[in-house]
């Protein structure tokens, strides 16, 4: 089975600059594009979507809730009827972009609350399906196995691929540890692929608590937005390059 390795990137806006795309994008075979509302903006997103053309790198949307202040991390009270015009919204801005410059678009993967919430509400994630099914039903839903996301998906014949996390432990449910609590990262490279290892191989992750948790991956995710992130990529993509 070929694992692909994607990074949320194209996150700075303005005069800000977040992560190092140009560093990361030899080591990634996806980039998770921000459409601007939690991150990203027009320009930068001009710029990412042409690096991932360089390195021949597949091109996703990666939308979330608008809220720059809160880098789209902070849970907000919304109805799934509301999920598809924010959703649409984001991916037709990075679509255009992409079209514009002779690429295509692969995928989509939301962001931050926006995934986190979706990951555990039936209601939210059928929206979301829903949303990318209405855009493109080819396009892929990167997302946590065993979640709601990959429910509706199936529930929606939406193609999806399950998404593992190289920097974020798990809790006991098999869910992302919340980034307010202190060992919501793993920062020790050898420690995430160890994780990621069990996982391709033996097929369960170990929690926070030491937990048995059945799961697998098809795609392994590295933040773009973490300081050690091109470290990571790097070695991900030394120990996973047979398997690309």
């Amino acid at each position: 089975m070929k694992i692909d390795i994607n990074s949320d990137v194209g996150e700075s806006f303005g005069i800000y600059t977040l992560g190092n795309d140009a560093a990361l994008m030899p080591y990634i075979t996806s980039a998770n594009i921000a459409c601007g509302f939690h991150a990203g903006d027009p320009f930068v997103m001009k710029r990412t979507v042409a690096l991932a053309l360089k390195h021949h790198v597949k091109i996703g949307a990666h939308p979330g809730f608008d809220d720059l202040a809160g880098f789209g991390r902070k849970a907000i009270n919304v109805s799934p009827s509301e999920i598809g015009p924010l959703m649409l919204y984001q991916i037709g801005a990075l679509y255009g972009i992409v079209q514009a410059q002779g690429g295509a678009l692969h995928h989509v993967k939301p962001h931050g609350a926006l995934y986190n919430m979706a990951v555990k509400s039936n209601e939210l994630a059928e929206a979301v399906v829903i949303a990318i099914k209405t855009f493109n039903p080819a396009l892929y839903l990167y997302g946590l196995p065993n979640s709601a996301l990959e429910w509706a998906a199936k529930k929606h014949a939406l193609p999806f691929k399950a998404e593992i996390y190289a920097d974020r432990n798990l809790t006991d449910e098999g869910t992302l540890v919340p980034r307010t609590a202190s060992n919501a990262m793993i920062h020790d490279v050898e420690a995430s692929a160890l994780q990621i290892t069990r996982i391709i191989e033996e097929g369960y992750a170990l929690s926070v608590h030491d937990k048995h948790i059945p799961m697998r991956g098809e795609t392994v995710c590295v933040h773009g937005d973490n300081p050690d992130a091109v470290a990571f990529a790097k070695a991900l993509h030394g120990y996973l390059k047979g398997t690309l």
